[in-house]
């Protein structure tokens, strides 16, 4: 979850002029008078990894370059405190005409009113190349108010040596291990001083309500105009593996159990996990960070009932207030084409939305890398009924993520843990 920076500390940030992004003030093309000029535009880009970076700003340079008619200033924002920034221009009317945000978090903007309805302004060929079910991520009360441009997917990064070892065989691209598979091959991974997984849940919630939606475990449903919270045999069905993996077959490693996936990197390097489960983005630090002799792959996702996933895709949209909207619209059409949010995908490690985009980055890299995998998981990536929740960031943080914390290292039952997620929701749902 984004850190939310107090109000007034917000304002203290911006006046002392100590985050990249600076004051708002001015954002919006609304107050200009444009009617000599070009129209004018400015893009809040949360752009921060090196190639990316690079990738956004060439990318309006060239649309300025072929366009002046409609020009776009480049303007740098931050993930760490952007929400409230954002919060404060959309209340001043001063916003970005075009903003980056992720699709988890623009819900609350749109619904306020402050995001454009992007429906009647995009082409039929530019929508179609995304799926139904991701476009669903970015769409509140039947208004499309963001465009979903990049994903991140769970996938398997494995050592290949190891697997080799053990005779098991890497499965193809388009289709993962079922859960039953993957926990008895890291049962074969698993021998004294090295275990089969190393599942790293310091965070657990997003995850485990992440792999759910394999067996079509909901946890929140609409009951008379309000959500609550049910545990049924979906929503127990990854936790109870995950927990068989660590106390049953011993085939997880415990100390992992407080790690992030980063964390897990120096043991999977040397042989004591064979598998780590975790962001497709982890694929990067392999490149980075693996010695030069370390045989790795990356493995597509587990699947029970299916392979789905939620997806959390990263998001464009366009300010309400924007004096320039279709012009916005066209900019993004260009921002988003094909050739360039493969280029972008690429810049972040992450999976791009549209179908022909994941078809130019596998070409373009030759699937090396993990790339082939990461593109064909796109396909299983939707909306999920956590992401449409009011106070879902409450209940993860005051309920879910303790008592996930809890179940994991052994504390309580599965029957607790079911408890607590119920009462919890109980207090903070609506």
């Amino acid at each position: 979850m984004l850190h939310r920076l107090t109000r007034r500390r917000v304002l203290a940030v911006a006046l002392a002029g100590a985050v990249g992004l600076g004051t708002l003030a001015g954002c919006g093309s609304g107050g200009d008078d444009e009617s000599s000029g070009p129209v004018k535009l400015r893009f809040l880009s949360l752009a921060w990894q090196k190639e990316s970076l690079q990738a956004n700003k060439d990318l309006v340079a060239k649309w300025n370059a072929e366009h002046p008619d409609i020009q776009v200033e480049y303007v740098q924002g931050d993930w760490n405190s952007v929400h409230d920034q954002l919060l404060t221009s959309f209340e001043g009317g001063d916003a970005p005409d075009i903003v980056h945000y992720e699709a988890a978090s623009i819900g609350e903007f749109s619904r306020q009113g402050y995001l454009a309805d992007l429906s009647g302004l995009l082409s039929d060929d530019f929508k179609g190349q995304i799926d139904k079910g991701v476009w669903d991520t970015a769409t509140f009360d039947g208004k499309v108010t963001g465009v979903p441009f990049l994903l991140e997917s769970q996938v398997v990064i494995a050592n290949k040596k190891l697997l080799d070892a053990a005779g098991i065989t890497v499965p193809p691209a388009e289709s993962g291990w079922s859960w039953d598979e993957f926990q008895t091959n890291a049962q074969k991974l698993t021998k004294p001083g090295q275990y089969g997984v190393a599942w790293a849940l310091k965070s657990p919630t997003n995850r485990v309500l992440n792999l759910a939606l394999n067996f079509d475990g909901k946890y929140f449903y609409p009951d008379g105009g309000k959500t609550e919270v049910r545990i049924g045999a979906p929503e127990t069905e990854v936790p109870k593996r995950i927990h068989d993996m660590l106390y049953t077959a011993k085939s997880a490693a415990p100390e992992a159990l407080g790690m992030s996936g980063a964390d897990t990197l120096p043991g999977f390097f040397a042989g004591k996990y064979a598998m780590i489960p975790g962001s497709v983005s982890l694929r990067q630090q392999m490149v980075e960070q693996a010695p030069k002799d370390f045989d790795w792959v990356t493995l597509p996702p587990v699947r029970g009932l299916s392979a789905n996933q939620a997806a959390n895709p990263q998001t464009l949209s366009v300010s309400a207030d924007s004096a320039h909207p279709k012009e916005a619209a066209q900019f993004l059409e260009f921002f988003l084409n094909p050739a360039n949010m493969a280029q972008l995908a690429k810049g972040d490690w992450l999976v791009p939305t549209g179908k022909q985009a994941n078809e130019e980055l596998v070409k373009a890299t030759g699937g090396k890398q993990g790339w082939d995998v990461a593109a064909a998981s796109a396909a299983d990536l939707t909306v999920a009924p956590f992401q449409m929740v009011d106070g879902y960031p409450e209940w993860k943080t005051k309920y879910a993520t303790p008592a996930l914390q809890q179940y994991f290292a052994n504390k309580i039952t599965l029957d607790q843990l079911a408890t607590q997620l119920v009462d919890g929701g109980k207090q903070v749902l609506r």
